[in-house]
């Protein structure tokens, strides 16, 4: 092997080991401290990661601050993006349940989700409490609602607002939830 796939390949498993291991509650990491950890070329290393990955049914996500995925980022919203290893299919509900999340709690983040894409990105809290009250008890829905916020599914403001946040961008595909949700066919699904 040459000295440079070597060195490829020993960035590959420390960008593996940053990916990989959770920090300050948030899984995945910024694209400046890959680009501090690998060096300039962290994003090239990325994607040759992304390759090995793919074997395995996973990817690297690139999750940018905003909602709107650039198609040529520059350095700064590539430094600024978080880093995420995930699934490269759908998750299924059993799935969510076998990996220790409870059928109610699945439910509850899906129906939020799914009112607040319908609500263009963003509805107040309240709005969705009470869309969720018809089915569920107040304390599980504020329970779990904070929950989220804290996983990094939503997002609120100090005005009670609540957004799709970077983990919902990252994990869920918004079309093809929003179909299951219609009825309609899905190829992904």
């Amino acid at each position: 092997m040459s000295e440079k796939t070597v060195e490829y390949t020993r960035k590959m498993k420390k960008a593996v080991k940053l990916l990989f291991y959770k920090r300050h509650r948030q899984p995945g990491v910024k694209g400046w401290e890959l680009k501090r950890a690998l060096g300039q070329n962290y994003v090239d290393i990325v994607d040759l990661l992304n390759q090995q990955l793919n074997n395995l049914g996973l990817q690297v996500k690139i999750v940018y601050e905003t909602p709107d995925q650039p198609k040529n980022p520059t350095d700064k919203q590539l430094e600024k993006a978080r880093f995420y290893i995930t699934l490269k299919e759908p998750i299924q509900v059993s799935e969510m349940v076998m990996a220790g999340w409870r059928i109610d709690t699945v439910a509850i983040l899906i129906a939020a989700l799914a009112y607040i894409i319908s609500k263009q990105g963003k509805s107040q809290r309240s709005e969705v409490e009470n869309m969720l009250h018809d089915k569920f008890p107040k304390q599980r829905i504020d329970y779990n609602l904070n929950r989220f916020i804290r996983m990094g599914y939503l997002s609120q403001d100090e005005l009670g607002i609540l957004y799709l946040d970077w983990r919902t961008r990252a994990e869920i595909d918004q079309e093809i939830l929003l179909k299951l949700i219609l009825g309609e066919e899905t190829s992904g699904a």
